[in-house]
């Protein structure tokens, strides 16, 4: 499955792309005067293949859960179960991305790839979140110790987020977003992005849920000690995954990939799916085609993943939260896009004069 969905993977249509810049020119409004939404138009349309590009709804939230074995470290103040009793939060539609989803008009599924508690069954009603049961392993190993995943596993993680995209597509979702869920996983992200932007331990870390200096000092000890151990080769990104991933970073990573061979765009959230996007480019560059950053989170390492992947994120609110919160935010600016290629008139047909 991974194999046949990267070979899937093209670049963009250069035929649309050229269509939309030259519509863009024509519409009633001075050019440019939309900033970064004009280029977003047209990559949108250079991945659908056609100007205008289809409106990128409905849409679809997909949280990844799952638990690491680094917790042990000491990288972060919370417990692990947290994360399975967050599940029971996502599907009882009490969390923060259950508030923007609805605002937002998104479903949300959640699906739990690696948590290592029992998780809740069930959902909130037919129309609620949706619990997707894909656990690969109870949590990873401790990466410091030995490798977090073996390749199998993390091979069969990164296609339960293959599955997903699919799913998601097949059931009519028109842009998916990530989301994630796992207490130390920005521990992860940070190795991640060390290894694939080939940035130092230090600059790839932040504080995650806010941890004191000590707890930081640690975390950056930890990422470097993993780094050490294993000496990850970033053109081998499932040997990466297993080396140092989460399961929910290597399935955020299918995800990504799923999405783009379905030339589906996908909205990233937060240092967690930007350093998942960094191996799904690892695997396939021309994926970074689907990818539109929705926000710059607060972690230092999602600043340097977001200019290793060239993209510039829509908004800058100094979020932290992950969920997928920072991407539903910025769901209406990509839709707004969309829907200016579609709705506005041109000088012509309006009758106004150009300059």
């Amino acid at each position: 499955m991974l194999e046949s969905t990267v070979a899937a993977i093209r670049p963009p249509d250069e035929a649309a792309m050229a269509a939309a810049r030259e519509t863009q020119g024509r519409l009633t409004k001075p050019p440019g005067s939309l900033g970064a939404l004009e280029p977003l138009s047209v990559r949108l349309a250079g991945l659908a293949g056609v100007c205008p590009p289809p409106l990128p709804e409905p849409a679809a939230v997909a949280i990844f859960a799952g638990d690491h074995g680094v917790h042990a470290q000491g990288v972060t103040p919370w417990p692990q179960e947290v994360t399975a009793q967050m599940i029971g939060n996502f599907l009882a539609g009490g969390a923060v991305v259950n508030a923007f989803a609805r605002q937002a008009g998104a479903s949300v599924t959640v699906v739990d790839v690696g948590v290592a508690t029992p998780v809740p069954a069930g959902a909130s009603g037919p129309t609620g979140p949706r619990l997707v049961a894909a656990n690969v392993r109870a949590g990873t190993r401790d990466m410091t110790v030995t490798a977090a995943l073996t390749r199998d596993e993390a091979r069969a993680a990164v296609e339960v987020g293959i599955r997903t995209a699919g799913e998601l597509v097949d059931a009519g979702a028109g842009i998916l977003l990530t989301g994630d869920m796992g207490i130390g996983n920005t521990t992860p992200s940070a190795t991640l992005v060390a290894v694939f932007a080939g940035v130092d331990a230090a600059a790839a870390t932040g504080r995650g849920t806010g941890v004191d200096d000590e707890t930081y000092a640690r975390k950056v000890a930890v990422v470097r000690a993993a780094l050490a151990r294993h000496e990850p080769d970033p053109t081998d990104p499932l040997g990466v995954l297993a080396a140092v991933g989460g399961l929910e970073h290597a399935a955020l990573a299918g995800l990504i990939l799923g999405a783009a061979a379905r030339r589906v765009p996908v909205l990233l959230d937060g240092v967690i799916a930007v350093s998942a996007a960094l191996a799904a480019a690892a695997f396939a560059p021309d994926a970074v085609g689907a990818m539109v950053a929705g926000h710059r989170s607060a972690e230092p390492g999602a600043t340097a993943a977001l200019r290793h992947l060239g993209l510039d994120p829509l908004i800058d609110l100094g979020l932290r939260l992950g969920e997928g919160t920072g991407a539903l935010l910025a769901l209406p600016m990509v839709t707004g896009a969309v829907r200016v290629l579609h709705e506005v008139a041109t000088f012509d047909s309006a009758g106004v004069t150009e300059k």
